[in-house]
């Protein structure tokens, strides 16, 4: 120990010194010194020794210790102690001591010789209260137990945050003994941990006072080199009695088990968000193109840099496969991460769209199980190109990692979802692989609901257009005739409208459309009885109310189906135009340089009510008039009331400059696309008797 540990230069001139503040311990055991000469007087009294037995320095001075402070039975015993003492025995023990009030205390005692300047010998003897000195070793020795046998890690670091001690347990944990760490700071003795962050906490805690509990750090130590541990540490300021700052202490606890398990669950909470949010976006159309699209983009960016999605041709066109068959693909969907980028998927995925498919898309068909390959070169290049194009265009693009997925329905193969990743994107690994098979399992539902709705469609669709007139109608003596049919959301939606025109007697002409609730096969099929049982009564001359009664009745045994009608026979000879409606919504009529008119005709229920009677309005036909029957699909969208699609329609019919069959297109061309229901439109100009 230097001068400098034992001495601090004082603010004051060069060369004045003080002593550096003591430290607690002597203070603790309020230890007393007494001096004895050779005869055994007192001859020194400190103040503590005062503090300990009662007795003032005027009281004790020139007095035998053992007469002022032995119990009787005692004193010959004490003064042979000191006698041999001052001869050069010392001795150590635990008396009863006398005190000035009659009480009598355990003192322990230290006697030791002293010599004076003339080389007289005298007496030293420390004393203390037992239980002083008790308490103070029992909380020292407390303190080592706790820090030596503690499980917890506990280490005390100095102002400066240079490790003073540490534990058996701290050491084992970190790999370091306290020899290699005392007196040294912490980013010489753990580098492998977050040192700076540590330190700025200590340094807080010794700024504030306040202590810091769980404080997170992942790192390395020595004990550990290879795997990141987790720990939860404590900080708290260290003050001796008189509040001086000794350093900061710290507990330390591994929870890398607990921090696994909390990452683990943070994952997994992260995976289901993940694939709640792309099942989400998959599916919200039964439009085939449309779903496979969706799952492209659903897995871009998030998991690949390029996605595409290839069916089989044979489930494209009806026929199932079952895994084994020989497969041919068809790619429906690419989504790129930068479509942007002349270099990016779009280009890679046209370089890879080759008749021979790649032999790993084949085998995740053939075997209904998913393959991926975490880092591709130019050994694997080939499993997942068709051909030397691909396999130059995957070179190319800089293709590092590929997964291919079978898209699974009902236990059939549909085809296959394939990822890309390219330049500096990490590898595929196994939670990429079950995230992505989870979104291809869900999935591939939607698209198998595309297809089963593609094909629903298309026989509806078949249906539809079979029960319709195929050619324009003949034209009727005295009536232009013009009329169209369009299905819902152009073409992927098809439903139960209708249009007919019906020769009758005395060149009068039935004009019919109607509406059957609902979409699909089964809202054709109604469509054809009804229309097919309307041409069958108009034959009988039946007048439009009473035709519309006795329809109402068939429709009322075809599985409560109901639907909307008007039926209308013009009389060109006459001028004459009689309406009937079944809840149908009113024809329109355009009289030459008047306004538009919705005809008022007698409302009366759907057919299918059963029971309820229909009427009548009759009309004159001014020579050059237009008539306008038409479904709901032509005049109600998402956005607007009925009203103003219907006032919209009347404006266009006052407008409308071309012919009648240009007239027609052009208002169904105009029909919202998104709209969930189709339309039927009939046309008919009177020319004149």
């Amino acid at each position: 120990m230097g001068a400098k540990d034992l001495w601090d230069h004082g603010p004051g001139p060069a060369g004045d010194r003080a002593v550096r503040v003591p430290g607690g311990v002597l203070d603790l055991l309020h230890a007393s010194a007494v001096v004895t000469d050779a005869q055994g007087r007192i001859v020194l009294w400190s103040p503590e020794a005062e503090q300990l037995f009662g007795y003032d320095a005027a009281e004790a001075l020139g007095r035998s210790m053992a007469d002022l402070l032995a119990l009787p039975e005692d004193v010959q015993r004490i003064r042979e102690l000191f006698r041999q003492a001052r001869v050069g025995t010392s001795f150590a023990g635990v008396f009863l001591a006398r005190n000035k009030d009659g009480s009598t205390r355990s003192v322990e005692y230290r006697k030791g010789r002293l010599h004076d300047p003339d080389g007289n010998v005298l007496g030293l003897t420390l004393a203390a209260d037992v239980d002083t000195v008790r308490r103070v070793e029992s909380d020292l020795a407390l303190s080592e137990l706790l820090i030596n046998q503690s499980p917890v890690g506990l280490a005390v670091f100095d102002t400066e945050l240079r490790w003073m001690r540490i534990n058996d347990a701290l050491t084992t944990a970190n790999g370091v003994t306290e020899e290699e760490v005392v007196g040294r700071r912490l980013e010489d003795t753990l580098p492998g941990v977050d040192t700076q962050a540590i330190e700025s906490a200590m340094r807080r805690v010794l700024r504030t006072g306040e202590p810091i509990l769980d404080h997170r750090t992942i790192g390395r130590v020595p004990a550990d080199p290879d795997h990141d541990h987790a720990w939860s540490e404590s900080y708290y300021r260290i003050e001796d009695r008189r509040g001086k700052v000794l350093g900061v202490a710290v507990s330390v606890v591994d929870v890398t088990a607990r921090h696994l398990a909390a990452a683990e669950i943070a994952a997994a909470h992260r995976h289901l968000a993940t694939l709640s949010e792309a099942s989400a976006d998959i599916g919200s159309t039964l439009d085939l193109r449309q779903t496979a699209r969706e799952l492209a983009e659903a897995v871009v960016p998030r998991f690949a840099d390029l996605a595409t999605v290839d069916l089989l041709e044979s489930v494209a066109t009806g026929r199932r496969t079952a895994p084994g068959d020989q497969a041919r693909f068809g790619t429906v969907a690419v989504a790129p991460a930068d479509p942007d980028d002349d270099m990016g998927g779009a280009t890679l995925w046209e370089d890879l769209d080759t008749e021979e498919p790649a032999p790993m898309m084949r085998r995740s068909v053939r075997e209904g199980t998913p393959a991926m390959i975490p880092r591709v070169d130019s050994a694997t290049l080939r499993r997942i190109a068709g051909d030397e194009q691909a396999v130059a265009a995957l070179r190319k693009a800089g293709v590092r990692s590929c997964l291919v997925a079978p898209l699974v329905a009902r236990g059939t193969v549909l085809g296959v979802l394939s990822l890309y990743r390219t330049g500096n994107t990490r590898p595929f690994d196994s939670r990429d692989l079950q995230m992505v098979c989870e979104i291809v399992g869900r999935a591939a539902i939607s698209v198998d609901n595309a297809l089963l709705y593609g094909r629903e469609r298309d026989t509806a669709l078949t249906l539809q257009r079979s029960l319709l007139p195929q050619t324009p109608p003949d034209q009727p003596e005295g009536l232009e005739i013009a009329a169209g049919y369009r299905p819902a959301g152009s073409g992927t939606e098809v439903g139960g409208d209708w249009y007919d025109v019906l020769p009758l007697s005395d060149g009068k002409v039935g004009l019919v459309v109607g509406d059957v609730m609902g979409s699909g096969v089964r809202a054709a099929a109604i469509m054809g009885q009804l229309r097919t049982t309307t041409r069958a009564l108009a034959r009988l001359d039946l007048p439009p109310a009473e035709l519309l009664g006795h329809l109402d009745e068939t429709a009322a045994t075809l599985s409560e189906s109901f639907a909307t009608c008007v039926y209308a026979v013009c009389d060109p000879r006459r001028g004459t135009c009689t309406f009937s409606s079944a809840g149908h919504l009113p024809p329109v009529l355009v009289q030459p340089g008047r306004k538009a008119t919705l005809l008022t005709v007698p409302t009366a229920a759907p057919l299918g009510v059963g029971g309820v009677p229909f009427g009548t309005l009759e009309v004159k036909l001014p020579e050059g008039c237009l008539l306008a029957l038409y479904t709901d699909g032509l005049v109600e969208t998402r956005y607007d009331a009925i009203d103003v699609g219907l006032h919209t329609l009347c404006r266009t019919l006052e407008r409308a400059t071309g012919s009648l069959g240009q007239t027609c297109d052009m208002l169904l061309d105009t029909v919202d696309h998104t709209s969930a229901d189709d339309v039927a439109l009939l046309l008919a100009r009177f020319a004149g008797a």
